[in-house]
């Protein structure tokens, strides 16, 4: 029996391949359902948050490895402490989430699911969607310029668009060379028609598009969001949408996933909902499980991980 163990999220990771992957290690590969306790436990493999409380059981942890970009459901800094390496995986899916991201605003800005929803609802009107504007007239507004705002700006110059990002992270001569105007936040959200996200969430981005931010957009203006729930203030966006200044919004992420009787999908004619699958193909399903699991191979053979977020703190 090994002395070492590494905990699964089962779903959403496929023990087969966890298992082929860190046979090498001679850890046992628990997918038992949580909590998670044991001396023995020394690699985590999730999709779930781990917070500070759930490292207290995990005396010899070694490493945490998220099939995600975001790392946000992890007390990273509490991890580190401990002397425990955090990895995600952050570029598996910059292409699909680009496409998923461009797939939305067009929706948006071309009406497609509104007019779909009143064909179906019997009504036969080619201006039920209200204005739709042109692409090569539209201005988008792309917030955060990181590997996935990059590719929805080359999607979106490829189109026609004209394009404005802010990113207090990437120079303005990386924006501009990338042929996009650079630009404040408060500046973007008056000048664009269509905004889309793609921050991370942290305590500085939470809530950061709220009432204010919302009213400065342009009346009948568009936003998408298939980075984080939190980005965004929701009851603020809902009245947006109910009082007829915003046109449009489409969300690949909410607060409470999967939805629940408590905290349902919010509704509204001018509202596209998917559940959580712009990162989704089935490469990039297959990638996502592979790199996180070899992160946690790395470390259980004494190296260094790909994709660490943080480094351990004490060893």
């Amino acid at each position: 029996m090994s002395s070492m163990r590494v905990m699964v999220d089962a779903p959403p990771f496929p023990l087969d391949l966890v298992g082929t992957i860190l046979d090498p290690t001679g850890a046992l590969v628990d997918a038992r359902p949580r909590p998670w306790s044991g001396g023995d436990i020394v690699g985590l493999l999730v999709w779930n948050p781990v917070s500070a409380v759930d490292l207290e059981q995990l005396p010899s942890l070694r490493v945490i490895a998220t099939c995600s970009v975001g790392f946000d459901h992890i007390d990273a800094e509490a991890a580190a402490k401990r002397g425990v390496w955090v990895c995600n995986v952050p570029d598996y899916c910059i292409e699909v989430m680009a496409d998923s991201t461009l797939a939305l605003e067009l929706a948006l800005l071309r009406g497609v699911v509104a007019l779909d929803r009143t064909v179906r609802a019997g009504i036969w009107d080619d201006h039920a969607a209200g204005p739709l504007p042109r692409l090569s007239e539209t201005r988008l507004g792309v917030i955060g310029f990181g590997r996935i705002g990059r590719a929805v700006a080359a999607r979106a110059l490829a189109l026609g668009m004209e394009v404005w990002a802010t990113d207090p992270l990437v120079a303005e001569r990386e924006m501009a060379a990338a042929g996009v105007k650079p630009a404040t936040i408060d500046g973007l959200l008056r000048s664009c028609l269509a905004v889309t996200l793609h921050m991370p969430l942290t305590k500085e981005t939470l809530g950061m598009i709220g009432e204010r931010e919302l009213a400065l957009m342009p009346t009948g203006a568009f936003l998408v969001n298939t980075a984080r729930a939190g980005l965004v203030d929701s009851a603020a966006l809902m009245a947006a949408l109910e009082s007829g200044h915003l046109g449009g919004a489409a969300f690949d992420v909410l607060d409470v996933e999967p939805p629940t009787s408590e905290h349902p999908a919010p509704v509204h004619p001018r509202l596209i909902v998917t559940p959580h699958a712009a990162w989704y193909s089935p490469r990039s399903e297959e990638e996502v499980y592979r790199r996180a699991a070899l992160a946690v191979r790395a470390v259980l053979e004494g190296g260094e991980p790909k994709g660490a977020v943080t480094r351990p703190l004490v060893r």
